[in-house]
């Protein structure tokens, strides 16, 4: 992500209802500024921490998505979280990105698992975790935003993706 995708990123991070089952809430312009600067700066792939990566058209290379990736404290496994603008929900290309940002992990880290989690009801989510491939191990009764709901835990291993 660079901080010229500020725009492009505020138009889909502030689209009322987009972050319902996401980690993050909507920044201010200075904020988000601060968040791209920080995500283009950061080195991938440290262990303890996530990295954002951008999610591009394929034909214009315009801002769409993004892609969270966290490599687990003892560097053993990572997790993958995703956000897309709905103007470009199905046509394959947060499918695509999130395998392609997947295997980089795979292949940078060394590691042998990576796992997704989505809130039951989201099944945009569902559906991109299990169409690439990852496995739906549990369910887990959680809170999230002050709301019960039922929160789905999917794995990928490197040999399977």
């Amino acid at each position: 992500m660079h901080p010229r995708d500020h725009a492009a990123f505020q138009a889909y991070r502030s689209l009322p209802g987009l972050g319902r089952y996401q980690g993050w809430s909507p920044m201010s312009d200075a904020e988000a500024l601060e968040f791209i600067d920080e995500v283009h700066r950061a080195p991938l792939f440290t262990p303890g921490q996530w990295v954002q990566l951008a999610i591009a058209e394929p034909e214009s290379d315009a801002l769409v998505g993004d892609i969270g990736l966290y490599l687990s404290e003892d560097g053993a496994s990572g997790e993958v979280g995703f956000t897309l603008h709905p103007a470009a929900q199905g046509r394959g290309v947060a499918g695509r990105a999130v395998h392609e940002a997947i295997q980089l992990l795979f292949a940078a880290a060394g590691i042998t698992t990576v796992s997704g989690r989505t809130d039951e009801r989201n099944l945009p989510s569902v559906r991109l975790l299990e169409r690439i491939g990852f496995k739906f191990v549990e369910s887990r009764q959680v809170v999230f935003r002050g709301e019960p709901c039922t929160e789905r835990v999917y794995v990928l291993a490197r040999n399977d993706g």
